[in-house]
Order: C-alpha cells, then sequence, then structure tokens
C-alpha cells in the first residue's frame, strides 16, 4: 500500500505543475489582455485546485500512517527530529509549506471566482495561484536545497 500511494504521490505532483502553469497562463494572458472570464478559465483553476487537494490527500495518507518518515519522526527523544535537516524536511517543512500552498490554491480559486470584473478574476487568480505553485516547486524533493527523491518513481 506505501508503494502504491508514494508512486500516485509522485507521479500527481506533474499534474500540479502542469495545471497550475496552464493556469497561471491563462490568468496572466487573460490579465493583461483584458479578456473575459472564460470556461476554460475557470475549468483550469478547478484542475489546478483539484488536483493539489489530491495532492494533499495522498501526502497526508503517507505522513499519518503509510511512510516510515511521517508521524514517526517525533517518535524520536527530545526533538532530535528538528536538529535533522533532513527529518526536519520530512516532518514539518514539506508538510506545512504544501498545506500553505494548497490553501494559497484555494483562496485564489475562491477570490477569482467571487469577483464580479473579468480582469479583476484573472488578476486574483494569477497572483494566488503563481503563489501557490511556487511553494510547490520550493518543497518539492528534487535535491537542490532539500532531499533528493527520483523524480518519476515505477
Amino acid at each position: 500500500m506505501y508503494n502504491a500511494v508514494l508512486i500516485l504521490h509522485s507521479w500527481s505532483r506533474w499534474l500540479v505543475i502542469i495545471f497550475g502553469l496552464i493556469a497561471i497562463f491563462r490568468a496572466l494572458s487573460g490579465w493583461q489582455g483584458r479578456r473575459d472570464y472564460l470556461g476554460a478559465d475557470n475549468g483550469m483553476g478547478a484542475a489546478f485546485v483539484g488536483s493539489m487537494h489530491l495532492q494533499l490527500l495522498l501526502g497526508l495518507l503517507l505522513y499519518v500512517g503509510l511512510s516510515p518518515y511521517g508521524l514517526k519522526a517525533f517518535e524520536t527523544a527530545g526533538g532530535a527530529v528538528m536538529k535533522d535537516p533532513e527529518g526536519r524536511f520530512w516532518a514539518v517543512e514539506h508538510m506545512a509549506t504544501m498545506i500553505l500552498a494548497v490553501v494559497a490554491a484555494q483562496v485564489g480559486r475562491t477570490l477569482s471566482k467571487k469577483a464580479t470584473d473579468p480582469v479583476l478574476k484573472h488578476k486574483r487568480a494569477f497572483v494566488w495561484f503563481t503563489v501557490a505553485l511556487l511553494l510547490v516547486l520550493l518543497m518539492i524533493p528534487w535535491g537542490i536545497w532539500n532531499p533528493a527523491r527520483p523524480l518519476f518513481r515505477f
């Protein structure tokens, strides 16, 4: 079960990145081009936020019970996990930042849907979706400033 969820979590990050880039591009072009907020704009925002929610669900499944890293990292005595950069990344930084990214994406979708002016819809979507995707890109374990993990798991 752990391997299946880990593979799904690993591969679905690419959906988040692809949908995020498309949603950001559509929002920026709509904002700068001062065009109407189309059904495709709404759909791509929904795809981005939906993929973020899927990632969060899979990540929480890993964190709370399936992964050998998640909650088990806090079982070490005296908060030793906070002194270990890799342990701290998995126990705190990755999860907390990704939750903030999901919140940012959801806020962007909600605020853009509630706006009455189409240009404002695009602007809000662009700002919030960009923040969300930047947080995601910052906390994916690329191996640059955080632990390295495979880009594609099989």
